[in-house]
C-alpha cells in the first residue's frame, strides 16, 4: 500500500461557511459506509455543512457531482469503490469514474474530492476505509482535499 509521502490530513481546515455534497456509490456497503463515515467527520470537524447523495455505483458519481456542484454547492467529496473482477469491466468503471469525475472539477471550476478506491481485492478496501483497524482513512482524505481545496479557490477568487 502506497501511503508514503501523503500530506497530513491532521491540519485544521475552516470550512465554515462551505457546502458539500457527499456523493457515495452503494456497492460493498460495509466500506462505503466507513468513507462516508470518514468523509462525514473530516467535514463536521471543519464546521463545513454537508449533505449525503447516494448513486448506485461509481459510474454514476461524475453526473451527480456535475449537478450536486451547478445547484450550488462549493465542493463534492465522491467515494466509492471498483473491485477488479475477471472482466475488463473494471477498467471501464474506474476510467469513466476518474476521467468524469476530473472533468467535473474542470467544467465547473469547483473542487471534487476524489475519494474511489481502485483495488484489487475487499482487503485492501478494508485497509483504506477507516474502520477500526485499518492503515488509511481515504474518506476522510478526499474529504480533506476538497476543503483544502475549496478554500483555495475561495481564496484566489475574493
Amino acid at each position: 500500500m502506497s501511503g508514503a509521502g501523503a500530506p497530513s490530513a491532521a491540519e485544521r481546515i475552516d470550512g465554515s461557511g462551505l457546502n458539500v455534497v457527499v456523493v457515495a456509490g452503494s456497492w460493498h456497503e460495509t466500506i462505503s459506509e466507513a468513507l462516508i463515515a470518514g468523509a462525514q467527520r473530516t467535514l463536521d470537524a471543519a464546521g463545513a455543512t454537508h449533505t449525503l447523495v447516494r448513486v448506485p455505483g461509481s459510474f454514476e458519481l461524475p453526473v451527480v457531482s456535475k449537478a450536486a456542484l451547478e445547484a450550488g454547492a462549493d465542493a463534492v467529496v465522491a467515494l466509492g469503490v471498483i473491485i477488479r473482477g475477471g472482466t475488463p469491466h473494471f477498467e471501464y468503471v474506474s476510467a469513466a469514474a476518474t476521467d468524469g469525475l476530473t472533468r467535473v472539477a474542470l467544467d465547473t471550476g469547483k473542487p471534487v474530492g476524489f475519494g474511489v478506491l481502485t483495488l484489487d481485492d475487499e482487503k485492501q478496501g478494508i485497509d483504506r476505509s477507516g474502520l477500526p483497524g485499518s492503515k488509511e482513512d481515504k474518506g476522510a482524505e478526499a474529504a480533506h482535499a476538497a476543503l483544502a481545496t475549496a478554500v483555495a479557490v475561495r481564496e484566489l477568487r475574493a
